[in-house]
């Protein structure tokens, strides 16, 4: 049945489960029969006793013949060998000494046949290996010759299967290399092993068997410090033991031996299978720490009592105290619950909240830190140690404010381990003192924490100061793997520059502050900012200062509020310390870069444009005729918004251009006093002066005011229609018909507005700018002779609009005529006076009497 299997289309795995089955069966019966002698005591005649023995021998040689057969047929079926070995295993009333016998012939046939086709594959020697190593220091010498015969031929198997030279390097044997070829399948040739010399066969297993066969050794002889049989569990675990002395680096898939050693541990298992399984993890730590780690890692947080001794366990192997901690510090790097691609492949950082790597790894260094051979090597690493812990200390502000949880906790106790590892343990007491380590775990501003850890190093002149800093550079200067990062980094690094100059600034860690400022991340930009305020002194001081002022100005363009105002803000404190010759420099820049903001739709920023613009002027009184053309492109917003609703905004309006007028020597301050103000007076009143003094100003004022003009708000559009309507009768002279043309369109645009007052005064600017163009020549050359002309006669405005006339009741008019009767006097007046001086030489021209 088992070979006609053999000869069916079956798919082959279905097949050799089924002739396992069988052999199985047929194992269990031949195996379990009388001993010869027995056999032979049942026959009557000497024929009877001839015939039984021959019936026994024959049977032993077709179950014999039959696994010859299934082996020269498919080499792969000598795993049934071991399947055998496992049977005999479980019933110690088999005939064990014949079936080890069938085994090791069996294992003869087959080194014979692997001589001829070397490149054959047995997946299983692995297991075999193992089983009949254990036979070796069987009780029964018979056993023990036949397992140690068995073991001669494996291990020429193994050495056929490697078809170039065996190489081999052994930890006790002075690390010198070994050869070993493939000679003859002759047993007195190959490696000799007594049932004693179990360190023999360990060194050869590592030497003989691949990787990963190897592995299988090890897993098999694991499984069995777990069997009932006391001296097999004993015998495995020693030579468990003595392979991964020799050979621990050849091991393939520890990350699963390290689970199924905790999953042991968790079990019932003996104090001596739990002091082995825990060796094993040191063994195989010096040889793989970064596997055993990272699987280590991987286990539920917090740690249980196996897991921490597990994490001791990791810790006796001294020799790998750097890669352990590297590793560690690899995965403290990490953020929880997030992708990360590690040693070259994508690792999965725990994604369940209970089960987070980076948490377990700050909980591993409260094991790891205190060992004396640690101790040593994180003095190397204390910069990427503290760099890393803060950063798990702001993502546990970030993400896990959960009180229920004691995250942090982790953390602190990692924080508070390698500060008093790294000989800071005055600087844990004054964080105690400062009651730094009893909020860590409460919702506490994260930001702050970090700043007063560097705060409280750089106070006790830490003595790692210099590579700290160095480390830091070099992170920001790489680039942060996510923008949070960089928060950290800035918040630390100013902290640690604070106190690393208070006179200068290389211009390396300057170029990093601008870097920070344009950050796609406003929260980067708006830290940096911060932080660059608070070292204000410092930053003033350096001489490429103008090198960092234009990034914060970049950054009145950013979309976030709170980016603007932290940049207007930082740029006050770097000015306010700042020498007036280098700021005599930037304040045109400056200065321009408030302009856009005079009308920004968020009241903060437009107010505190307005007010710092203000104070711009004061800083560069002595320079303000740089900053003239300036001043009068900003006229337009600063007087439409002295109507706002906002009384911050018409007061900062009020106070800069306050000073503004001042500067260019205008009389119109007295008019902005709140108790005399008046927006058509303060309007008549700029215009009058730009006429006088500035006349080459008003077309691009009143395209600035025309731009107002479609504001949704009703003070503005109030404010521009009168606006426009005194600059466009002020400039009449400088205006081409073209020019009149399109603000008669603009104006014509509002006409459909439903407010009565903004409504008639629409009326009376359309019918002015008409009155405008009427008076206009359609001829370019008298439209230009026109011009030159009224360039040597003008006279000032006089009030157009008469606002205060038309929202005041009837009972009030004549008061209001009398007060416009009195400006208008004055103003004819001065006009007089001027016409006077100039008559002889300027033609007369007609003065401007109320338009309306």
């Amino acid at each position: 049945m088992i070979l006609a299997m053999n000869s069916s289309f079956v798919d082959p795995l279905i097949q050799f489960e089924s002739q396992l089955r069988i052999i199985e069966l047929s194992f269990k019966r031949v195996f379990s029969m009388p001993s010869l002698s027995t056999v032979k005591a049942m026959g009557e005649t000497s024929e009877d006793t001839e015939d039984l023995e021959n019936l026994y021998q024959n049977i032993f040689n077709v179950f014999e013949d039959t696994l010859f057969i299934l082996v020269s047929k498919d080499f792969y079926k000598i795993q049934i060998l071991k399947e055998m070995t496992s049977w005999m295993n479980e019933n110690s009333l088999y005939q064990q000494e014949r079936a080890m016998r069938v085994i090791t012939r069996v294992l003869t046939f087959a080194s014979k046949r692997v001589k001829k086709y070397p490149s054959i594959d047995a997946p299983s020697l692995g297991l075999l290996a193992a089983e009949l190593s254990l036979f070796c220091y069987h009780d029964d010498p018979a056993i023990t010759e036949q397992a140690i015969a068995g073991m001669n031929y494996i291990f020429y198997i193994a050495m056929c299967q490697n078809s170039k030279v065996v190489k081999f390097r052994s930890s006790k044997m002075d690390e010198e290399e070994s050869n070993i070829k493939c000679l003859a399948p002759d047993v007195q040739s190959l490696l000799k092993v007594t049932p004693r010399e179990k360190t023999k066969i360990a060194q050869s297993v590592g030497q003989l068997l691949l990787p990963q066969l190897l592995t299988d050794f090890v897993w098999t002889l694991l499984k069995k410090l777990s069997s009932p049989n006391k001296n097999m569990a004993v015998e495995a675990a020693s030579l468990l033991q003595l392979t991964l002395e020799f050979h621990a680096q050849k091991i393939t898939r520890v990350s699963k031996i390290v689970g199924d050693i905790y999953e042991q541990l968790c079990g019932n298992s003996s104090k001596m299978v739990k002091g082995v399984m825990l060796h094993v993890i040191s063994l195989l730590t010096r040889a793989s720490p970064k596997k055993v780690i990272f699987q280590l890692m991987e286990f539920p947080v917090p740690a249980d009592k196996t897991l921490l001794l597990m994490w001791q366990a990791a810790s006796m192997e001294s020799s790998v105290a750097s890669e352990v901690l590297k590793t560690i510090l690899l995965i403290l790097k990490g953020k929880p619950g997030e992708m990360e691609e590690t040693l070259g492949e994508k690792r999965r950082f725990s994604l369940d909240a209970t089960n987070m790597m980076p948490v377990a790894a700050s909980q591993a260094l409260c094991t790891f830190l205190p060992v004396t051979s640690y101790r040593k090597v994180v003095v190397k690493l204390f910069p990427e140690f503290l760099m890393a812990l803060l950063l798990q200390f702001f993502y546990c502000g970030q993400h896990l404010k959960d009180p229920a949880q004691d995250r942090p906790l982790y953390v602190r106790d990692a924080l508070k381990a390698l500060l008093n590892c790294s000989g800071l343990e005055e600087v844990d007491k004054a964080l105690e003192r400062k009651n730094f380590w009893t909020q860590f775990s409460q919702v506490m501003d994260h930001q702050y924490g970090i700043h007063l850890i560097a705060k409280t190093l750089s106070e006790y002149n830490f003595p790692q100061f210099p590579e700290t800093l160095h480390y830091v550079y070099k992170v920001a200067v790489e680039g942060p793997r996510r923008s949070e990062d960089s928060i950290v980094t800035i918040i630390f690094f100013a902290e640690l520059l604070n106190n690393f100059s208070k006179e200068s600034l290389p211009e390396e860690f300057l170029v990093l502050f601008r870097n920070w400022i344009n950050d796609s991340n406003p929260s980067v930009g708006k830290m940096s900012l911060q932080k660059i305020a608070s070292m204000a002194p410092v930053f003033s001081e350096i001489e490429c200062v103008c090198n960092l002022l234009l990034p914060v100005l970049d950054a009145f363009l950013s979309k976030e509020h709170t980016v603007i105002i932290r940049a207007m803000l930082t740029l006050r404190n770097i000015l306010s310390k700042l020498d007036k010759k280098i700021y005599s420099t930037v304040c045109i820049r400056i200065a321009s870069s408030y302009c856009p903001l005079m009308d920004h739709v968020n009241g903060g920023i437009q107010c505190m444009a307005i007010r710092h613009f203000g104070e711009l002027l004061m800083d560069m009184d002595q320079y303000n005729w740089m900053l003239q053309h300036i001043v009068l492109g900003s006229l337009v917003p600063l007087i439409l918004f002295l109507e706002s609703k906002e009384r911050r905004i018409v007061n900062a309006c009020r106070y800069t251009l306050t000073i503004c007028v001042t500067q260019l020597k205008w009389s119109t301050a007295y008019l902005l006093r709140e108790e005399i103000y008046n927006f058509e007076s303060v309007v008549l009143d700029v215009c009058n002066n730009l006429l006088s003094s500035y006349e080459s100003y008003i077309t691009d004022l009143i395209s600035d005011t025309l731009g107002f003009l479609g504001s949704s708000r009703a003070f503005l559009k109030k404010g521009a229609i009168i606006l426009v309507g005194y600059l466009g009768k002020s400039g009449e002279h400088l205006l081409l018909r073209e020019e009149i043309d399109i603000m008669i369109e603009v104006i014509e645009r509002l006409t459909q507005v439903q407010d009565p007052l903004i409504k008639e005064l629409v009326g009376k600017t359309h019918k002015l700018f008409k009155e405008m163009a009427k008076r206009m020549s359609s001829s370019a050359i008298k439209q230009t002779f026109r011009k030159w002309a009224k360039m040597f006669r003008t006279k000032k405005l006089k009030l157009i609009y008469d606002v205060a006339n038309i929202i005041t009741l009837e009972g009030n008019e004549t008061e209001s005529i009398k007060e416009c009767s009195l400006i208008e006097h004055n103003s004819e007046q001065s006009e007089d006076k001027v016409d006077n001086e100039e008559i002889s030489m300027k033609p007369t021209v007609k003065k401007f009497e109320y338009c309306f």
